[in-house]
């Protein structure tokens, strides 16, 4: 039997676009004697240099998709642990997917967020901050939360970031905003769609949604 697939709803989407482009600023912790630079640290400094982008550059702010590439594979990625970001959202499958397969669902879903945090930058202004909220974490703690809460226009928004220790650092793999986690998220689209289509089925479907949101770009 045909599963329905039941899309991200677009304000989650929206929400989990300002989770991306939330990163931001605290420092000075117990961490910050080790050699390790502290997660919350890596948040500020990541976030600056985010934020500092996104309101002097035009392109950016007019949603292009390849210019907005760019600037998350030279500042974001190389804090996030996609591979594992991925593997979570895909859930149990992503034992049974080979690894051309696991290649293309990291490329496809890596495009369909890029898409979702396009859709939040237009939302980035001078007055945008966000405060972290106490940190629970301690120096020997191998995973953490760092909690946090973006304020501009409205009601605050909290948005948490789970983080694991690396030999090359601190890693983000999942976010959340207020209350919708991105791995939980996508992992119940995702499962629905490759019961009923298969792995190869989930591929297709991203690509198409990824090509027709290009095309209406």
């Amino acid at each position: 039997m045909k599963t329905v697939e039941t899309p991200v709803r677009p304000r989650r989407l929206a929400l989990l676009g300002l989770g991306a482009v939330g990163l931001l600023p605290w420092v000075g912790s117990a961490w910050a004697s080790q050699s390790l630079e502290a997660p919350e640290a890596l948040i500020e400094r990541v976030s600056g240099l985010l934020l500092a982008s996104i309101r002097s550059d035009p392109t950016l702010r007019s949603g292009d998709l390849n210019r907005i590439m760019a600037l998350v594979d030279e500042h974001l990625m190389p804090h996030v642990n996609f591979t594992r970001m991925t593997a979570s959202s895909v859930g149990r499958f992503w034992r049974q997917a080979t690894p051309e397969q696991r290649q293309r669902l990291q490329q496809e879903f890596k495009i369909t967020l890029v898409r979702t945090y396009s859709g939040a930058i237009n939302q980035v202004t001078d007055q945008m901050t966000l405060a972290l909220r106490p940190s629970r974490a301690q120096p020997s703690d191998t995973e953490v939360v760092v909690r946090s809460e973006l304020r501009g226009r409205g009601e605050p928004i909290a948005i948490d970031y789970r983080m694991e220790r690396t030999p090359t650092g601190w890693k983000v793999f999942d976010v959340n905003v207020a209350g919708i986690w991105l791995v939980d998220t996508y992992r119940g689209q995702f499962a629905q769609e490759i019961n009923a289509r298969g792995i190869d089925g989930l591929i297709a479907a991203m690509t198409e949604r990824n090509r027709a949101a290009a095309t209406r770009s």
